[in-house]
C-alpha cells in the first residue's frame, strides 16, 4: 500500500467561525493503481491531496506513505519523504523560470541525492522533450511545459504522485496526449497516482473514481 488516508478531518477558519472541509475521509492506494478525486470547487480535493503530499497537516486521523504514519513525523522528516517518495504535478506547472528544462527535470532528483540519467533520459524521450532541453520555461507552449512538469515528477521516481488538475489548462488534444504519455510513464515505473480533476474524461482513463462532497466520499 502506497498510500494509505484513514478518517482524516480538516477545518480552517474564516470570519464567520470555523468551516469544516474534510470530514473522516478515508482512501488506499496500491504501487502501479490510478485514482481520480472528483468533486465540485471547494469541496476539499486540493486541501486532501495537500495532506497526502505533506504540505499540510491535518486536524486527525492518519495518512500513511509507503507505510510511514505522516502524522508522527516532524517538519524535517515530512520534507524528506517528499523528496523521495512524492511527486506533484500542479495546473500552473510551477517550473523554475531561471533554469532550462533539463534543469527543472533533474531539479526534484538532485534534491533527494538520487539522479539516475538513464531513467531521466528515457522520460524525457517518451514525453518528447529531447529538443526542449536547452530551452527555459518561457520559451515553452502551455503542454510543453506540462511535459517538462510532468518528466520531472517520474524523473524522481517517486512511489506516489500527485496531481492537481494537470491537463487544465490545456487544449483538448494536448491534454489527451500529456494524459497518454503520464499513465504509460506511470504505468512503467509502478507508481501510484492520484489526480484532482474536474474532467470526467480524465477520471474515466482512471482505475478508480472517487467523489467528494460536502467534505465526505460519496
Amino acid at each position: 500500500m502506497v498510500l494509505k488516508i484513514e478518517n482524516v478531518e480538516k477545518s480552517f477558519a474564516d470570519s464567520e467561525g470555523v468551516v469544516p472541509v474534510l470530514r473522516g475521509v478515508s482512501l488506499a492506494l496500491e504501487a502501479g493503481e490510478t485514482l481520480a478525486l472528483r468533486g465540485e470547487s471547494g469541496s476539499g480535493k486540493s486541501t486532501l491531496l495537500h495532506i497526502a503530499a505533506a504540505l499540510e497537516e491535518a486536524d486527525s486521523g492518519h495518512v500513511w506513505v509507503s507505510g510511514r504514519d505522516l502524522t508522527t513525523l516532524d517538519d524535517r522528516a515530512r520534507a524528506a519523504l517528499r523528496r523521495s517518495e512524492i511527486s506533484l504535478v500542479f495546473q500552473q506547472f510551477n517550473l523554475i523560470p531561471s533554469l532550462n528544462v533539463a534543469q527543472n527535470i533533474a531539479f526534484q532528483s538532485a534534491l533527494s541525492g538520487d539522479v539516475d540519467q538513464a531513467h531521466i533520459d528515457r522520460v524525457v524521450s517518451a514525453l518528447g522533450l529531447t529538443s526542449q532541453l536547452g530551452k527555459y520555461p518561457e520559451a515553452l507552449s502551455g503542454g510543453q511545459q506540462q511535459r517538462v512538469a510532468i518528466a520531472r515528477a517520474i524523473a524522481a521516481r517517486p512511489k506516489l504522485m500527485l496531481a492537481d488538475e494537470p491537463t487544465g489548462n490545456l487544449d483538448e488534444q494536448t491534454a489527451e496526449d500529456v494524459l497518454n504519455q503520464m499513465l504509460d510513464l506511470v504505468a512503467q515505473t509502478g507508481t501510484a497516482l492520484m489526480v484532482v480533476t474536474h474532467s470526467p474524461a480524465l477520471a474515466a482513463r482512471m482505475d478508480r473514481q472517487v467523489l467528494l462532497k460536502n467534505g465526505r466520499l460519496a
